[in-house]
């Protein structure tokens, strides 16, 4: 396995006519761990990973893997290895036989075959013709192409998609065994919930623009979060956390205290020998701040210029739909 690799947009922006599918799109992709790519349908998520890939020339700026562009990367297929479409197999052609084809080309010994489509779960229908699999069957062949050079970088568009629940759930561990592996492994979604399951950091893309790169913890300011705290002596608690200066809110059952943790309001409780029914941590959904992100409602510092109102997304670009990617 060669070793992950940094990968680098800087100002990369990509213009199809009058259209800017990429604007000025800057960040940093590190190896170890799993980064999620996400953004709406018609994000420039698909077209952002192309241009990485050396498949369509950037407008202006640079996308470097390892501070190479993708062109000057020798023996590209054990360094980088991607799955951006899961239909691109000849039909007639067996599983094994498409990685022989790949791995004669890219000087790979053969045995290699075996090894990858045992990887991604494929051994028992090496010798069935492509024509014949599901979506998700290719997209695990996709991942074995993408994994026949055992590089150090991979590169995923969407890779659960048309995987059954068992699927998923073993791409998602997959995934993060490849990053402990020290690879680099960067996936695109527009599903939230699956990059939760999966990514340790995190790309957020809307209309071209980077609007946060950072973990999903980092993604609300812990301003934003609130300890909800009840018991049977409400009095008690009150003064309790008034003289630790943690003020309340009331609520009918409990209160709010703000700038505060659970773990700090519970043991003030303690101290005070006073019994608690609730405490819990509550603050904005994530797929909440994730479309006011998308929208431009909400700006966070590590992305681009804040989008104006009236680019706001329409209805039909929600971020949990199961359509692919505009390209």
């Amino acid at each position: 396995m060669t070793d992950g690799q940094l990968l680098e947009f800087s100002g990369v922006t990509k213009r199809f006519g009058g259209i800017t599918a990429v604007d000025n799109f800057q960040a940093r992709i590190e190896p170890g761990v799993v980064t999620g790519f996400l953004g709406p349908n018609g994000a420039g998520k698909t077209t952002t990973l192309r241009v990485l890939l050396g498949l369509v020339a950037a407008t202006s700026g640079s996308a470097r893997i390892g501070g190479q562009d993708y062109k000057d990367i020798k023996n590209p297929l054990q360094t980088v290895g991607a799955v951006l479409e899961a239909s691109s197999f000849h039909p007639g052609r067996s599983a094994a036989n498409h990685l022989k084809v790949y791995a004669r080309a890219a000087g790979i010994p053969l045995t290699r075959v075996d090894e990858t489509l045992a990887l991604v779960g494929l051994t028992e229908a090496a010798g069935r013709r492509v024509g014949g699999f599901s979506l998700g069957m290719r997209q695990r062949l996709g991942l074995a192409v993408a994994l026949l050079g055992d590089p150090g970088v991979l590169i995923l568009d969407e890779p659960s998609n048309g995987l059954d629940p068992e699927g998923i759930k073993w791409m998602r561990g997959f995934l993060r065994q490849l990053a402990r592996e020290g690879r680099t492994v960067l996936m695109s979604s527009h599903l939230l919930a699956e990059i939760q399951q999966t990514a340790d950091a995190l790309l957020v893309i809307s209309r071209g623009k980077l609007v946060y790169q950072g973990t999903l913890d980092d993604l609300v300011d812990p301003s934003e979060y609130a300890t909800i705290v009840d018991s049977p002596d409400r009095a008690g608690l009150a003064d309790a956390l008034a003289r630790e200066n943690m003020p309340t809110e009331v609520l009918r059952t409990g209160f709010i205290v703000h700038d505060s943790d659970a773990a700090s309001v519970g043991a003030v409780a303690a101290r005070a020998g006073i019994a608690l029914s609730s405490l819990q941590r509550r603050g904005p959904a994530l797929e909440e701040v994730f479309l006011d992100l998308v929208s431009g409602v909400r700006v966070h510092p590590s992305g681009q210029d804040a989008l104006s109102p009236e680019v706001a997304l329409a209805p039909d670009e929600a971020p949990d739909t199961e359509e692919g990617e505009k390209r």
